[in-house]
């Protein structure tokens, strides 16, 4: 069965996921994974699709020339076998939060420290909450740690980086829940 990633960006406005989703309805695809935010002002979407009758992306044709017409950017990829299978990794997994006055480099000092670790980030999020006066700049990490290393170890270097930048960093850990 082929697989697919298909990505949408352009100016957020409602309505967006159901126009997309009825396009990929009816072409017969499953959705196996997915990823929508608002970045700024403009919408973002990734799906990973599956349809069993596509051999490549030209299979498509011009299905999501509706939204093209909305000034919605659309491109479609066609994955390489096991492209869409999300890997099992090792590890304790992780919920690391920044908290702090907006600056240049909180995002690269805080994945350079976890990378050099060899811990992966799995979702991270960025945004600046409070008044136009006061904005705080808040990132959201979910990351998996090697099974070499501990979660108090992560805690004492994040809490070195935190007085560096000079912002609030807490790592706490999750509990993955099977159903």
């Amino acid at each position: 069965m082929s697989h697919f990633a298909l990505t949408i960006i352009g100016r957020d406005r409602p309505g967006i996921v159901a126009q997309v989703t009825e396009i990929v309805y009816r072409l017969g695809c499953n959705i196996a994974d997915s990823s929508c935010s608002i970045l700024g002002g403009q919408f973002a979407m990734i799906l990973i699709l599956s349809q069993p009758e596509f051999t490549g992306k030209e299979s498509f044709g011009d299905a999501f020339a509706p939204l093209e017409e909305t000034n919605l950017s659309v491109f479609i990829r066609t994955l390489k076998p096991g492209g869409e299978i999300r890997p099992h990794l090792e590890g304790e997994i992780c919920m690391i939060s920044v908290y702090g006055a907006d600056q240049p480099g909180i995002v690269y000092k805080v994945a350079k420290e976890l990378g050099d670790r060899q811990i992966n980030i799995t979702d991270l999020n960025t945004k600046l909450v409070g008044s136009q006066e006061r904005p705080v700049y808040v990132m959201m990490l979910e990351a998996v740690l090697p099974i070499t290393l501990c979660i108090e170890e992560l805690m004492e270097v994040m809490g070195e980086l935190e007085k560096k930048l000079q912002v609030d960093i807490s790592v706490r850990s999750i509990t993955p829940v099977e159903l």
